[in-house]
């Protein structure tokens, strides 16, 4: 173990060094090695040693001796030390920084995936390099993204890249068009006019980093070009946008899948940024700390979160056993926390509700479902949807049913779905989704425990033979260009009878247990026209049980309160068909 003691230069001449300060120095130089000398020959010296011989306060033993316990060979030995770590509340303020400078990597993403830690264990980010003389952080988000290599990309990658590197914030904005700019992509940025332009381009370079840290070896350029550090300046800029804190921790969590940089994140001083995220009311961002922590902690985590993936129970280090899973996954327009939040206001099916920020309220899974089933890991997935392709993040991203499936049902495998019993909750769209996993997944011999431990699915109003939205799409203005995730909800669509035909043989010889609602409610679409979105008929898969509830299309999954019945009917069929893993 080194240690550092810092302290002022002083004259070499021995007639300058005869006084009180003097004598007071060489005191406090004595105590310090005497310390210094105790805690190494603690942390050094076996566990069963006693302490008879060491000259040291007996409060202080423990301090030690749980970070020599942190260290230990056996892994059972280290998680006690650092949940008693995390359970200490009577230490002084010096006791937490001896165990914030002296614990190890493992330790130290422990207490901040333990629930009740103290947050003096981590020490304050280092400070930041400065910036490039005549530079901004806009200039350096744009530097760092051209030293990405640039070949061989997808689309999108291309897209957000070639943006983010344009000439310049006003040079982008004639490049992306007009007020009245109609079809590609004018009409996003023509929405977005009113902002400052370098914001808007930090944006656009944080969605092209965010796939660009999809790729492993780009996670390494990130990290040798300074971007832990240009982030982290960035995401203190930006404390009142989360926009743009999300991003950042997107790209943050995408680089702790990679094991390789773990220990450069936690010297950058991510750490104590993180705990103070996960500890956070607003569940968006706690949920993305909580994602990122988790990837850094190989000691008790073996499975990897990749992005859209978000764990909304337990989000913390826990001593209750979990049995089985419970996967939420939204549809058209959806996202991963706003689709299962509280019924709020009256809303419409437009694209304003997914930029209201305003609009996130509590999200039920997270504070009912977990309180009331603890022993359930739950599970959010968020991916891009687009009524128009007006509107779409990157145009040139036409995604099929059966390529989103594919692609949620690899992360899905990665984060471990599948080793145990589990359970499906969609809604709409993403009840499609579900349904072509479960075909693809049959078909793969790595993907059958998903198969076999699926035990049950519950579809909120889920077209399973076609939607009018994609009827009125041809005349309605706002859908001038639908998306191909509209296209594919027509009633007369191939891909979608030949879903619901292949899964429905599927199901015939699998003990599935189904349970669907459907709404009765029309929905608003955009300001002028009312729609009800998918009927009864549509709703009705031909296995389980079909409820109808009397709200609209978004309400069908967002119920009024903890006692309302859209609640209570899925918590009692979440018990009931995982009732038998539960108790083993």
């Amino acid at each position: 173990m080194k240690s550092y003691i810092y302290v002022h230069t002083v004259s070499l001449d021995k007639r300058e060094n005869h006084g009180i300060t003097y004598q007071a120095r060489k005191e406090l130089h004595k105590a310090v090695r005497k310390v210094l000398a105790t805690s190494a020959r603690i942390l050094r010296g076996p566990f069963a040693d006693t302490f008879s011989t060491i000259d040291i306060e007996d409060h202080e033993c423990a301090v030690w001796l749980l970070l020599r316990k942190s260290k230990s060979d056996d892994r059972a030995a280290r998680l006690q030390a650092v949940q008693e770590m995390a359970e200490t509340r009577h230490w002084h303020d010096y006791q937490y920084r001896i165990i914030a400078q002296a614990c190890d990597l493992r330790t130290l993403i422990g207490l901040a995936r333990s629930k009740d830690s103290d947050l003096r264990f981590f020490l304050c980010p280092p400070p930041l390099p400065s910036l490039k003389e005549e530079s901004s952080v806009e200039e350096e988000l744009r530097q760092l993204l051209a030293s990405l290599p640039q070949t061989d990309l997808d689309e999108c990658i291309q897209y957000f890249t070639s943006l983010a590197l344009s000439e310049s914030s006003q040079s982008l904005a004639a490049q992306k068009g007009g007020l009245w700019c109609f079809g590609g992509n004018g009409l996003p940025y023509a929405e977005s006019f009113g902002e400052v332009p370098s914001a808007t381009v930090e944006m656009f370079c944080l969605e092209a980093l965010v796939k660009h840290s999809e790729i492993s070896t780009h996670c390494d350029k990130i990290e040798a070009n300074g971007g832990l550090q240009l982030l982290q300046r960035l995401y203190q800029l930006h404390k009142d946008c989360p926009k743009v804190q999300r991003n950042i921790m997107r790209i943050l969590g995408n680089m702790a899948l990679n094991e390789h940089l773990h220990s450069t994140i936690v010297r950058s001083g991510w750490v104590s940024i993180l705990v103070e995220a996960i500890k956070s009311h607003h569940i968006m961002e706690a949920s993305h700390a909580a994602r990122t922590l988790a990837n850094l902690d190989r000691e008790t985590v073996q499975d990897k979160y990749q992005d859209g993936v978000y764990v909304l129970h337990p989000q913390y280090r826990t001593s209750q056993p979990i049995k089985a899973d419970v996967l939420f996954i939204h549809g058209l327009m959806g996202a991963a926390f706003k689709t299962w939040r509280q019924q709020d206001n009256d809303q419409n099916l437009s694209e304003k509700v997914s930029e209201d920020e305003t609009k996130y309220t509590t999200c039920w899974p997270k504070s009912w479902l977990a309180r009331d089933c603890p022993a359930l890991r739950i599970i959010s997935v968020e991916y891009d949807t687009s009524l128009s392709d007006w509107r779409a993040r990157c145009p040139m991203e036409r995604k099929s049913i059966a390529f989103r499936s594919n692609e949620l049902l690899r992360k899905l495998r990665a984060a471990g779905v599948g080793d145990r019993p589990m359970i499906w909750v969609s809604h709409s769209m993403g009840g499609l989704l579900v349904k072509k996993m479960l075909l693809e997944a049959s078909k793969k011999p790595e993907m059958s425990t998903i198969i076999n431990n699926t035990r049950g699915i519950i579809f909120y109003s889920v077209p399973h033979h076609g939607s009018h939205l994609a009827e009125y799409s041809v005349n309605i203005r706002y859908l001038l260009f639908p998306s191909l995730e509209v296209k594919e909800l027509s009633k007369d669509s191939p891909a979608l009878k030949t879903l619901q035909d292949d899964f429905l043989e599927f199901a015939k010889d699998r003990n599935f247990q189904v349970l669907s609602f459907v709404e009765t409610l029309p929905t608003y679409i955009g300001s002028m026209i009312k729609l009800h979105v998918v009927p009864l008929e549509s709703a009705d898969l031909g296995i389980g049980d079909l409820i109808p509830v009397d709200v609209n299309h978004l309400n069908i999954c967002k119920p009024k309160k903890k006692d309302a019945f859209l609640y209570q009917r899925t918590l009692q069929f979440i018990r009931d068909t995982l009732a038998k893993d539960l108790e083993n």
